[in-house]
């Protein structure tokens, strides 16, 4: 048995401290501008699940930037593009509709993490639309959105993932993502100034 082990939530928060207070007005319950922007950026994402005997399972999904499409404020579409049939994420969500998504962009320190419900389908109609090369999914997962936040630099960062900043056209800024998040209560322009700096100096 660890001696050290942290098991009591108020030992865990005195170690840490209280959370920035802009972690805590980020969070949004729907998909705003910026946070479909960077959706429709990212060609990478990956998708958590959990099955009936509580195991947990990341997935990752890729295609073309926008292969995750935006249905509406508060639904997405992921297809299930050709793989080994093994199908885990599929059976899992089958046992547990709760998923999360985390999106990444090549270039983006920042990331996108979405948690939500999700259903399989066979619509037809959603399949064709996001076949590609003439071949539809077989499969097409709707996922109910129930949050979403912009994840901060600094992972990316440390791991040196990107190298050179170089975010493509059409990605928000952190700065943007926040400042519709918050309805205006951090100035884009300013965040991201002062950014690069921040990260630096609280790296570790």
């Amino acid at each position: 048995m660890d001696p050290h082990a942290v098991t009591e939530l108020t030992a865990l928060e005195a170690l840490y401290g209280p959370a920035n207070e802009r972690s805590l007005l980020k969070v949004r319950r729907d998909l705003d501008g910026p946070s479909r922007a960077f959706i429709a950026a990212s060609p990478f994402c990956v998708l958590s699940t959990r099955g009936a005997d509580g195991r947990l399972h990341g997935s990752p999904r890729g295609d073309a930037p926008g292969f995750v499409a935006v249905l509406s404020d508060t639904e997405l579409a992921l297809p299930d593009r050709r793989g080994n049939n093994r199908i885990d994420a599929l059976r899992d969500i089958i046992a547990d509709p709760h998923v999360a998504l985390l999106f990444l962009i090549p270039g983006v320190g920042e990331t996108l993490r979405v948690g939500g419900t999700a259903r399989i389908t066979t619509d037809p109609m959603l399949r064709a639309a996001l076949a590609h090369g003439g071949r539809e999914p077989a499969t097409v997962l709707r996922i109910a959105v129930e949050e979403v936040f912009m994840q901060c630099s600094r992972a990316v960062v440390r791991a040196g993932l990107w190298g050179e900043r170089r975010p493509p056209p059409g990605a928000p800024t952190a700065g943007q993502l926040l400042a519709s998040a918050t309805g205006g209560k951090v100035d884009a322009a300013s965040y991201d100034a002062e950014l690069p700096g921040r990260v630096r100096e609280t790296l570790y």
